[in-house]
């Protein structure tokens, strides 16, 4: 894979004429998105696949110009508290592009996620990070009830690998050389599946006698396939036990397929993705969540890393959600470091281990400010909202908030970004505020 850098802004039009444009009304839709919500992977493409220094890259902030059939340009710019183009005089990176070639071009904009995801994984790779598995798994239904008024827990389990297990033997599982896995994260907050709806759609219409060949055809859901986040993992004899949490609201595949599901099926995941959570290990944190991502805050408090706990901003549609967190214990940062790799979780309906541990936590309170909004969590004005009691809360109670996590509907996450940056003075990499769904 070749990498060239660009002259300057001003000379690369002619430089790019060598690049072969997708012409797709979409392009600059999908080039906002990775601005806003994947600038530590764009650092990381300029960090493998440019000579910049880690030094460097320390300075300036990136972004994608544009996307090509052969790849992608990337421009860095100054990194400043406000945000503002400086002058290129003060800077010799600022405003400076570099192309970041594709493993192999692509003719239209839809071949454009795979290549995308060949980057990251090379990235990654290189530099020592987790990163997306295209990786098949597959669990068994065991149960599943209600964790708040309208939040269902899936329980789910699949056979350990045992020992006498080999590589070779997993390999003579495999079909149409999909890889399929028996490696579940036990200790990660926010690891998500990417869930094949369509597999149990598929059975079910199969098992039916009822249904006609012609009813089979078009049994398939309104969306093939689903993100839902791992809620927790754990090792139980000779088996691997999982929760994952469905918020369930109005007609939707997601909601529909989980709620239908019965103990003794299975599901499918095609897809694994690691959350972003690594800058939350120091420093005053707030966490500020819905539904969607209730799920990876419970798990990120339960596996705390940090001396400091943090605040949470929980927002919900119905106030009886606000529940979740009642039980969730948060594992004390202060006694947690050092330990990053015990697994304090074999059952969480268990609670020994959590008495054991009560010496030893030197501060797990964390504090929950509950937002009822009655309605839908999406759009600007619950972005202002939830910048504003937050503002307020601080106004009580000072603290500096140092890190930022987030996850939300998407035009709620595009308007709190700059907000909270403003009201905290924090730099892109500190505000992580993700997209975990979107209002259509």
């Amino acid at each position: 894979m070749t990498n060239q850098l660009l002259a300057t802004t001003e000379n690369a039009n002619n430089q790019n004429s060598q690049y072969t444009s997708l012409n797709d009304s979409e392009i600059a839709s999908v080039v906002a998105h990775i601005n806003e919500e994947h600038l530590d992977e764009l650092l990381g493409f300029l960090s493998v696949f440019t000579s910049l220094s880690t030094a460097e890259l320390d300075r300036v902030d990136a972004q994608i110009t544009d996307i090509y059939a052969e790849g992608i340009t990337i421009q860095t710019r100054q990194k400043n508290s406000k945000y503002q183009p400086t002058n290129a005089q003060d800077n010799p990176l600022h405003d400076q592009i570099f192309f970041i070639n594709f493993a192999t071009p692509i003719s239209q904009l839809d071949d454009l996620q795979a290549q995308y995801i060949l980057l990251k994984q090379r990235a990654d790779k290189k530099l020592g990070k987790k990163t997306i598995k295209l990786t098949k798994q597959v669990f068994d239904v065991q149960n599943s009830y209600n964790v708040s008024k309208n939040m269902l827990r899936l329980e789910l389990s699949m056979p350990s690998l045992d020992d006498t297990q080999s590589n070779d033997d997993v390999q003579l599982r495999n079909t149409k050389g999909t890889t399929i896995s028996t490696s579940v994260p036990t200790n990660e907050a926010g690891y998500a599946y990417l869930f094949d709806l369509e597999h149990n759609a598929m059975t079910n219409a199969l098992m039916t006698d009822s249904t006609n060949d012609s009813e089979k055809e078009n049994v398939c859901p309104a969306r093939p396939h689903c993100y839902y986040t791992l809620r927790k993992a754990w090792q139980a004899d000779d088996e691997i036990r999982v929760w994952v949490d469905v918020f369930l609201h109005g007609d939707t595949s997601g909601g529909n397929w989980a709620a239908a599901l019965q103990a003794g099926e299975t599901v499918v995941t095609k897809r694994e993705f690691p959350e972003k959570v690594e800058h939350l290990r120091d420093g005053q944190a707030v966490l500020i969540v819905d539904e969607t991502s209730m799920p990876t805050a419970a798990r990120l408090l339960e596996l705390w890393n940090n001396p400091t706990p943090p605040l949470v901003i929980c927002v919900t549609q119905d106030a009886d959600d606000q529940s979740y967190f009642d039980t969730v214990k948060m594992r004390s940062g202060i006694d947690n470091i050092g330990n990053d790799n015990r697994n304090t979780d074999s059952d969480s309906d268990s609670d020994t281990d959590n008495d054991c541990d009560t010496e030893s936590r030197k501060d797990d309170h964390f504090t929950v400010l509950p937002i009822v909004t009655n309605q839908p969590n999406s759009g600007s004005d619950l972005a202002t909202l939830i910048d504003s009691t937050l503002g307020d809360y601080l106004t009580d109670n000072p603290l500096q908030i140092d890190k930022v996590w987030g996850a939300l509907e998407a035009n709620t996450a595009k308007a709190l970004r700059p907000l909270l940056r403003e009201r905290l003075e924090l730099s892109r990499t500190d505000v992580v505020v993700k997209v975990y769904w979107r209002h259509d």
